[in-house]
C-alpha cells in the first residue's frame, strides 16, 4: 500500500472545493434576478464553507476523544474554498448557463 503522509489535507481540500462549489451553484440560482452582482454568491459560499470546516474542526477537539482539532485542517479547507471560488469565477460563463 502506499503511504500519502498528507492525503487527509487532500481530502480536505477536495470536500470544500465541492462544497463551495455546490453553495456557489446554489446561491447563483437562488439570487437569479434579484442582483446582477454575482459576488455575493461566491463571497457567501466562501464565508458559509470556511466557517463550517472551522466549527467542524473545533467540534471534533471538544467532543471526540480520538480526534482532534487541527490547524492544518482548517488551512486545507480554506485553500480548497479559495481555490473554488477562482475556478467559478474562471468559468462564469460555463456555469451561467447550468
Amino acid at each position: 500500500m502506499v503511504n500519502f503522509p498528507s492525503i487527509d489535507k487532500i481530502v480536505h481540500f477536495g470536500f470544500h472545493f465541492g462544497f463551495t462549489i455546490s453553495w456557489i451553484l446554489f446561491f447563483k440560482k437562488e439570487l437569479k434576478g434579484k442582483t446582477t452582482d454575482d459576488s455575493k454568491a461566491y463571497l457567501i459560499s466562501f464565508i458559509f464553507s470556511v466557517f463550517f470546516g472551522i466549527t467542524i474542526e473545533i467540534l471534533q477537539g471538544v467532543f471526540t476523544k480520538t480526534r482532534a482539532a487541527d490547524v492544518a485542517d482548517i488551512l486545507g479547507n480554506a485553500i480548497g474554498a479559495t481555490a473554488a471560488v477562482f475556478i467559478a469565477i474562471a468559468f462564469k460563463k460555463q456555469i451561467d448557463k447550468i
